[in-house]
C-alpha cells in the first residue's frame, strides 16, 4: 500500500495518495463522509494509465479537521482542492468527484476552467439534495455533536440493516467484501470526520443554491457516471449531461451510489474510456 503523502496549503494539512506518473493527472475526490479509501482498490489499477492522486478532503480522513463551520463550505473544498494541485505541483488535470466531490469538482471548474482538462462527474448533482433530506441530516448532527461519530456510525449501520429497500448491488457488495470488513471500512472513515464537518456540509447539501444555472459554461470534455439502482442522483445525473455541453452519461448496471466498489469493472471501463476520449 502507498504511503499517505501530506501538502500544506490554506492553513491546513492535507492528506493524499498518489500512484503512477505523467504530467497530466486523473485526481480522483471523495463524496460525504468518505475518504481516500473509497477509491483503494481502484489506485493500482488506474497507475498504469498515468499518475493518479486521492486526496482526503478538508474535515475528512487523515487531512485536518479545524472545526470552525465557516470553513466547511462547497466553495472552501473547492478552494482547498485548487491550492492542492498547486501544492502537488498539477498545472492541469483530470478531475473526477463522488457525489459532493462532484459538488466541489463543478465549483473548481467553473471557477478555474484552466486547470480541469475534462470532468467525470458521479453519482451527483448540480442542484442541492431534496430539502426533504434536512431533518434526518439534523438528527443525525446533534448525535454527532452530543455522542459522538461512533454513536452516529452505530446509528447508521442500524438504520442500514434495517431498511427493507436496499439496492442489491449495495448489498451484494456487504457480501463481497463480508460485513465485518465492509462495515469497518465505513466506521474507520466516520470516526476520522471532524463533527463539525459532518453537521455544516450536511446542511450545505440541502441549503446550497447549486451551481445548475452556470453548467452551460463548461467546455471541457464530460462524462456523467452513475449508477442504474442510485435512486436518488439518477434524474439528476441525466440533468448534469443534459445540459452540460457535450457531455457523454454512462449508466453503470448492477451499481447504485459507488459504482466503483459495486461494478468494478464497469466503472474502471467507464473511466478508462472517458481518459482515452479526453486524452485522445
Amino acid at each position: 500500500m502507498a504511503e499517505v503523502a501530506r501538502a500544506r496549503l490554506r492553513g491546513i494539512e492535507m492528506a493524499y495518495e498518489e500512484r503512477g506518473a505523467g504530467e497530466r493527472p486523473l485526481v480522483l475526490v471523495h463524496g460525504f463522509t468518505g475518504s481516500r479509501d473509497d477509491w483503494r482498490e481502484m489506485l493500482p489499477r488506474l497507475a498504469p494509465r498515468g499518475r493518479t492522486l486521492a486526496p482526503d478532503l478538508r474535515g475528512h480522513g487523515e487531512t485536518s479537521n479545524p472545526g470552525d463551520p465557516a470553513g466547511y463550505t462547497f466553495e472552501r473544498l473547492a478552494q482547498d482542492l485548487g491550492a492542492f494541485l498547486t501544492a502537488a505541483g498539477v498545472p492541469r488535470c483530470d478531475l473526477l468527484g463522488h457525489s459532493m466531490g462532484g459538488m466541489v469538482a463543478l465549483r473548481l471548474a467553473l471557477a478555474e476552467p484552466e486547470r480541469i482538462a475534462s470532468l467525470l462527474l458521479m453519482d451527483t448533482s448540480a442542484d442541492p439534495i431534496p430539502r426533504g433530506a434536512r431533518a434526518m441530516i439534523e438528527a443525525a448532527a446533534k448525535i454527532a455533536r452530543e455522542a459522538g461519530m461512533q454513536a452516529l456510525f452505530e446509528t447508521g449501520r442500524a438504520a442500514s440493516e434495517r431498511q427493507p429497500d436496499r439496492p442489491a448491488s449495495f448489498v451484494r457488495s456487504i457480501e463481497r467484501m463480508g460485513p465485518e470488513v465492509f462495515w469497518d471500512r465505513i466506521r474507520t472513515k466516520m470516526l476520522a470526520m471532524d463533527p463539525v464537518a459532518y453537521a455544516t456540509l450536511g446542511l450545505a447539501l440541502v441549503d446550497d443554491r447549486g451551481v445548475a444555472d452556470r453548467l452551460g459554461e463548461i467546455r471541457c470534455p464530460t462524462t456523467v457516471l452513475v449508477g442504474a439502482e442510485d435512486a436518488a442522483f439518477r434524474r439528476p445525473s441525466e440533468r448534469l449531461a443534459g445540459d452540460i455541453p457535450g457531455a457523454h452519461l454512462v449508466v453503470i448496471e448492477a451499481a447504485a451510489h459507488s459504482p466503483q466498489l459495486e461494478n468494478p469493472e464497469a466503472w474502471l471501463a467507464a473511466v478508462l474510456g472517458h481518459l482515452d476520449r479526453a486524452r485522445g
